[in-house]
């Protein structure tokens, strides 16, 4: 056998064992008499050494050692008479009696160590050798871990695995698809699943009662951190339930990953309503773990003659407890920040409650000691507090305010990785106007039910009808979003028909669900968890690629292997993608 231990179970009870173990060169350490070996593999580290009583031939082959080779190893556990408090195997080493050359590396391109000295793009093009530190591995084996429990929890909860189609149709709405040609049938497309929403529908429709997949969903969007145009989804679906019993459902999920994975005990899922979330956060996605609330100012600061504020529809600001004391610099930067093309506002105006109890401003040229500190009080500010605050269109100021808020608590602190606050944002607009096209678009899909109470205004005021639909937040980020479904065919063709649609176009993209439904659809809901930005943050990380075996970068491109990348014209002509013609004699 190549080994008898792993590099990381052999501890003091093994000392006087002969094992055979089997890695990666780590690193050589020749200090004349005695050589130090580290041998790796995915359990751990162990050191093996030579000395005065090594064989001649075994210490002429560990002097030719490179990083990264692969070699086997006999020896007698021992224990170091120097130990390491930082590695399980830290009590012992190897007493090597035979060694053997597996593979032989050539000098890596980076260290395969915890701090590498590799980059971004560097360790993406070698991405086998990256996978290989320790780091990114505990990454990929919590997320092993996660999908187990996943799977375990909703098991027992009666939930079925069920794997759906990846070659599917393409649909009009939503995010832009992947397709692909199909040869047999010639100028025809599949698409790549952005969701498998229409078939775990039919599921519920067939009679499964409870489904779910941990399934891989393809988007052709503009990608950042938290986004890869392949992506993995813990995908659900329950027949005969209403929001609550989701809801119910799936914070039981999420307590017990917490408390599986990382040993967290979550009690209280606040239920918040989407305009409430706007109002208080400036987000449809609120950190709750920390306060500093906007607050509405509009009626105040107007009537002053601050151009700036009379001509603006909103007004808004945040309080920041305790930096009163940034300086000109300080806040000449916070201002250009908020001016970036990322939040777009146009300027900042600021209120200074120093600790010697005068007030300042940005514009004290408009605003006396009086209105200031009615801003103040409105604000629930205090000696000590810095008043930020923006002004424009609502919803735009509404959201710079939120980035601005999240920016400020970073600066500050207060948003530790290792504290979990989740909430559900719910009651969410059913529909979106789109200025360009003149037309409605589903927030979230064209199968969210309304609100039942706000049915009827689907044909006077569209604009104006809450969807029966709920996001799972947590510290900020968006985990998982669902929504009680239309299963009356009746109501799913009125909601095609606000969207645009005409039967036909319904009908061509749609009517085998809407067939389905003919023959006796349950109420039914659903949620789907992004399983990747859930990884990412029980890793304490920032950005899904470090939880992604073989992630895309920026540009969703794979850089190891070079896609994607052009095929030949015979490829081509084969899926009917170009026609060649006869030559011109």
């Amino acid at each position: 056998m190549y080994r008898t231990n792993t590099c990381g179970e052999l501890n003091l009870a093994h000392c006087g064992h002969e094992v055979t173990l089997a890695g990666w060169v780590q690193r050589v350490r020749d200090l004349g008499a005695m050589t130090f070996i580290d041998l790796r593999d995915r359990y751990g580290i162990t050191q093996l050494v030579t000395d005065e009583h090594t064989p001649e031939h075994v210490k002429e082959a560990v002097n030719h050692l490179g990083r990264e080779f692969v070699i086997q190893a006999k020896g007698i556990v021992r224990e170091r008479a120097s130990k390491n408090k930082n590695i399980s195997t830290g009590d012992i080493e190897i007493e090597i009696s035979s060694i053997r050359v597996l593979s032989k590396s050539e000098v890596p391109p980076f260290t395969i160590q915890n701090d590498t000295d590799g980059g971004d793009d560097l360790r993406m093009k070698y991405r086998y050798l990256d996978l290989r530190r320790p780091m990114v591995q505990q990454n990929l084996f919590l997320r092993a871990n996660m999908a187990h429990v996943t799977r375990t929890y909703l098991s027992e909860q009666g939930f079925i695995e069920t794997e759906t189609p990846v070659l599917i149709k393409s649909t009009p709405e939503g995010a832009r698809d992947f397709v692909v040609p199909s040869r047999m049938n010639p100028g025809e497309f599949y698409a790549l699943p952005q969701s498998p929403q229409i078939f775990k529908q039919l599921l519920m429709v067939a009679g499964f009662d409870k489904y779910f997949q941990i399934v891989k969903c393809f988007r052709d969007e503009d990608l950042r951190a938290d986004r890869q145009p392949e992506f993995t989804q813990i995908d659900c679906e329950m027949s005969f339930v209403e929001q609550e019993d989701v809801l119910n459902t799936f914070e039981g999920l999420t307590r017990h990953l917490l408390r599986e994975i990382k040993g967290v005990e979550v009690d209280v899922f606040p239920r918040m309503p989407w305009s409430v979330a706007m109002e208080k956060y400036g987000s449809d996605k609120p950190d709750i773990r920390f306060d500093m609330f906007l607050h509405e100012m509009t009626d105040r600061l107007k009537g002053k003659g601050f151009q700036v504020f009379e001509s603006a529809p909103y007004i808004g600001g945040i309080c920041v407890s305790g930096v009163a004391e940034y300086t000109r610099k300080q806040l000449d930067e916070l201002t250009e920040w908020v001016k970036r093309p990322q939040i777009g506002s146009k300027g900042l105006v600021y209120i200074k409650l120093n600790n010697d109890g005068s007030i300042r401003s940005s514009v004290d040229k408009f605003y006396n000691e009086e209105d200031l500190k009615g801003i103040a009080g409105l604000m629930g500010a205090k000696q000590g507090d810095l008043i930020l605050i923006l002004s424009g269109e609502r919803e735009h100021t509404q959201n710079a305010l939120g980035l601005l808020r999240v920016e400020m608590a970073n600066r500050l602190g207060l948003r530790p990785k290792d504290v979990f606050k989740p909430l559900w944002v719910v009651d969410f607009p059913l529909l979106e106007w789109n200025e360009e096209t003149q037309r409605y678009f589903a927030m979230h899909h064209p199968f969210t039910s309304p609100k039942p109470e706000d049915i009827a205004l689907l044909d006077s005021d569209p604009g104006k009808v809450r969807a029966n639909a709920y996001d799972l937040v947590i510290n900020g980020v968006e985990i998982g979003g669902g929504s009680v479904r239309i299963f009356d065919s009746q109501l799913q063709a009125t909601m095609f028909r606000i969207l645009g649609f005409t039967p036909a176009q319904a009908e061509a993209q749609f009517g085998f669900l809407m067939n389905a439904f003919r023959y006796g659809a349950p109420p039914h809901a659903g949620i789907a968890f992004g399983f990747d930005r859930l990884v990412s943050m029980f890793a304490g990380l920032d950005s899904i690629r470090d939880v992604i075996a073989f992630p895309k970068n920026n540009s969703g491109r794979d850089v190891m292997n070079d896609s994607p990348s052009p095929i030949s014209d015979d490829q081509l002509e084969e899926l009917n993608l170009i026609i060649n013609l006869p030559s011109e004699k």
